[in-house]
């Protein structure tokens, strides 16, 4: 899954910068190893309950209320449901907003997330091979005008699913495993229907083009949710305001500033296995520096009491946090690497890639950024991180935790012929941490022999510039996080060959393109259940020996914080965000 919003990924990804970062002095001479379970970081959402049933009760838990959301990063420019996938556009519709097939439930004694029914009656019914799936849509459900919602409803939604042009950074599982996802075009670029989503009363069936043991993980994505027909569901206006289905509704909304959410008195708590409606209201409040947000939560006074928020907070507040609000402060994982993405069709040498890995300046952007070390910034090796099924650690290059080796670099690009190889990457001038990262890079690059060369650009304008296939960039910095544990939601998604013309990047920021990796993907897909784990961390080594496409930089924590009165916020770790769905005022 992607990162926060694109410009809070531009902060994440660019030059490491988590979207929980900010200025003041590293912790990482501090030993934070126990702070984060780091070994299970990937395996998330395994837990099932096929049978949970609403409603949701929770002990104590009072009515009434405004949570204030504070954050630094932008919100999203769409919420559509059929376009969100990014980690907290993604967090706030399905944990307040609308219903999918599934959905996530908190676990408090296993700090997991536990997958469960939502709009569908139970996870689904799968045929013998896994190409077909039968949901069963739940009578009761509403939307907020009170209309009911219906199964073609939801097949609607499905469809919209597979329209790439019209949602070019939504997910594109249905384009590649639902029947005839790879000429369908969607209800608004192609017209007409898909032929693999059907309904017969309240059930819907879905017909794969090859085994999808992973369904009931993709149905807890917004995409795979109602979405009503007609003008109302055009692209262009539902983005601004889709209709709810949970408990909350839109009450106004400006794209990169405020979203404002209200109770939706058409949800009924009974037909909702994982929701609840205790706050009167949700404000969410973007552009607020992180000093600022730290500062307010440390002091715990007035509103500052009723805030919480989705970033981490700084590596200079992180040990105040620890000390004078540990009860309100938030760890946990998140299933995510960042990675630096050096462009395949421009740096085809290995050597020059691995010269790369060698120079990138882990520890002097981590200081430049306020990532904290061992907490959200943990060392990486493999692709994929800790914990997903069948994974085991390597380290085909004997690269050190966050290590810098400026002459190792060097001596590769003399060896191969590259010394003075021009590296152009994205420096958004109006952002002060990234002119820090940026200086950090030019410094090493330059004792590693490369000519560093920044390529100019705004905030407003990085996601475009960082999407232009035809950038003279060649090298972007990334980051992803796991839909699912499996190697499933990794390398058909960021590594697998796309026709860059009529794509663009989409997930896939290297640009790496090997049919030998792309025929091993799809037969791994093919393999028995039992066997894909191992062959899928297989995949991860011999990609990163053989091909070195991308270099792990480090794997995703949390470290949020939340005033007094804000109760239920733990860290759904799937996405890395707060858990929505369990929040409540003290009064």
């Amino acid at each position: 899954m992607r990162l926060k919003t694109p410009i809070a990924a531009s902060l994440a990804a660019g030059l490491m910068a988590l979207a929980a970062c900010g200025g003041g002095s590293s912790d990482s001479g501090n030993d934070n190893s126990k702070d984060i379970d780091t070994s299970n970081l990937g395996n998330t959402g395994k837990g099932q309950d096929p049978t949970r049933e609403g409603p949701v009760k929770i002990d104590g838990a009072t009515k009434g209320g405004t949570v204030t959301q504070l954050s630094q990063i932008l919100l999203t420019t769409t919420l559509d449901p059929s376009e969100s996938y990014y980690t907290d556009s993604t967090a706030i519709l399905s944990g307040l907003v609308t219903r999918s097939l599934t959905q996530y439930v908190h676990d408090e004694k296993t700090g997991q997330m536990i997958l469960v029914p939502d709009i569908a009656t139970d996870l689904g019914t799968a045929n013998d091979d896994f190409t077909e799936w039968k949901y069963t849509i739940r009578d009761g459900v509403k939307w907020e005008n009170g209309d009911p919602v219906t199964a073609e409803d939801v097949a609607f939604g499905i469809e919209r699913s597979f329209d790439r042009k019209a949602f070019p950074t939504g997910a594109p599982y249905s384009n590649q495993y639902f029947l005839n996802g790879d000429t369908y075009k969607g209800p608004y670029t192609g017209g007409g229907k898909s032929g693999a989503v059907t309904v017969d009363g309240n059930t819907i069936t879905i017909k794969m083009s090859q085994p999808f043991p992973d369904m009931p993980y993709w149905g807890a994505f917004p995409a795979m949710g109602p979405i009503p027909k007609g003008s109302i569901s055009d692209p262009a206006k539902y983005r601004q305001h889709p209709l709810a289905t949970g408990p909350y509704m839109f009450k106004s909304y400006t794209p990169a500033k405020q979203l404002t959410l209200v109770k939706n008195p058409n949800w009924d708590p009974a037909t909702d296995p994982g929701r609840t409606q205790y706050p009167d209201e949700y404000d969410f409040k973007t552009q607020v520096p992180l000093e600022k947000i730290d500062q307010i939560l440390l002091a715990d006074s007035g509103d500052g009491q009723t805030t919480m928020m989705a970033e981490d907070v700084l590596a200079a507040d992180y040990r105040k946090f620890k000390s004078d609000a540990s009860d309100r402060l938030v760890l946990g994982g998140q299933p995510c690497t960042y990675y630096g993405a050096p462009d395949y069709r421009k740096i085809t040498d290995k050597a020059v890639r691995e010269a790369l890995m060698w120079a990138y300046p882990y520890k002097a952007a981590m200081l430049a950024t306020g990532l904290i070390e061992g907490v959200n910034a943990i060392p990486a090796t493999n692709i994929m991180p800790p914990g997903l099924p069948g994974r085991t650690e390597y380290n085909v290059y004997n690269h050190g935790d966050f290590q810098t080796d400026t002459a190792k670099a060097k001596q590769l690009l003399q060896d191969s012929g590259n010394l003075g190889f021009e590296i152009k990457f994205l420096w958004r001038t109006d952002n002060p941490l990234n002119t820090k990262s940026k200086d950090a890079l030019v410094k090493s690059l330059t004792e590693a022999g490369f000519k560093a060369t920044p390529v100019a650009t705004t905030e407003a304008q990085y996601t475009a510039a960082r999407d232009d296939i035809n950038s003279p960039v060649n090298f972007r910095n990334a980051g992803w996080c796991s839909d699912w544990p499996s190697g499933a939601s990794w390398f058909p998604v960021i590594l697998k060959s796309s026709d860059m013309k009529t794509e663009g990047f989409g997930q896939n920021y290297s640009a790496f393109s090997e049919p030998s990796v792309d025929a091993k993907i799809k037969e791994i897909q093919t393999l028995p259940l039992k066997d894909q784990p191992a062959a899928w961390n297989d995949l991860d080594k011999m990609i990163m020996e053989k091909y070195l496409p991308i270099f792990p930089q480090y794997y995703g924590g949390v470290a949020q914080a939340h005033g007094s009165r804000i109760h239920g916020h733990f860290d759904d770790n799937v996405l890395g965000m707060p858990t929505y769905k369990s929040i409540w005022i003290s009064q």
